[in-house]
């Protein structure tokens, strides 16, 4: 029997659980999540891939409107900005630097997107929490060009063993590897009840869950044919075994 690995979106609740899980905070160039500032706090290093800092530096002072935008800029400093350097804004690099955030830049390499570079850098920084003691978070991950969401999709694939999980102010996005069982469970206070599960790379010709309202039981699905689309949660704890490396995508509920 697979060895089960778990999955649960605390990291959206405003207090952590107490266990043993660590985050990582991935920021990418694109619109922040509103909640970003609890992504940031729960976090316990914190990555911008290149004009992620820029988002970082505009937008952080925005969702915190009620404070002075200085003191946001101070207090929400990334431990590192890591990229090809062609989107971060000098004034913002030097606002970084001068504050002491590390600075890599990667333009030598121009074969992994910035998101790989970063997944790459945590994973050194933390070798011995990659399994299972580490989550790393993508705020900016969704929306945008098409290409870029694709290239963040493909880094799941390309770190199976490292749970990355992509997010918006919509969606959160994982991957399911093939080797494990799954075990979801659903933080219905703030995500949910819509959900879709689908193969990417190659068909599964055989998927099996529990907890949805519309259940898989052996089922074949592949892009040209059956992909689970529009479900909707129905449990606390779904489950989720398939042949076939599997994306799981859950909505995110708006706040009041």
């Amino acid at each position: 029997m697979a060895e089960v690995m778990k999955h649960a979106s605390t990291f959206l609740l405003p207090h952590l659980p107490d266990n043993n899980r660590r985050f990582a905070l991935v920021v990418l160039n694109h619109q922040l999540p509103v909640f970003t500032p609890l992504l940031w706090e729960h976090a316990s290093l914190r990555v911008c891939a290149d004009g992620g800092a820029n988002r970082v530096y505009d937008e952080m002072p925005k969702l915190l409107s009620h404070e002075d935008p200085l003191d946001v800029r101070s207090r929400y400093k990334p431990d590192v900005i890591k990229g090809d350097m062609d989107s971060i804004r000098p004034e913002v690099q030097k606002f970084y630097a001068d504050l002491g955030t590390e600075v890599m830049d990667e333009s030598h390499d121009q074969d992994t997107t910035d998101l790989h570079k970063c997944v790459s850098y945590v994973r050194d920084c933390t070798p011995d929490l990659v399994k299972p003691s580490l989550s790393i978070l993508v705020a900016g991950a969704l929306g945008g060009r098409f290409d870029h969401e694709i290239g963040n999709i493909n880094v799941l694939h390309r770190f199976s063993d490292t749970q990355i999980i992509l997010l918006s102010d919509d969606s959160i996005v994982c991957l399911l590897p093939k080797t494990h069982q799954h075990e979801i469970y659903i933080q219905s206070s703030v995500e949910g009840p819509h959900c879709g599960l689908f193969p990417v790379g190659r068909p599964s010709l055989c998927t099996t869950t529990t907890g949805l309202q519309w259940d898989l039981t052996e089922s074949e699905m592949g892009f040209g044919g059956l992909i689970s689309t529009s479900n909707i949660v129905r449990e606390e704890k779904v489950t989720v075994r398939s042949d076939s490396d599997l994306i799981w995508t859950i909505s995110i509920r708006k706040s009041n």
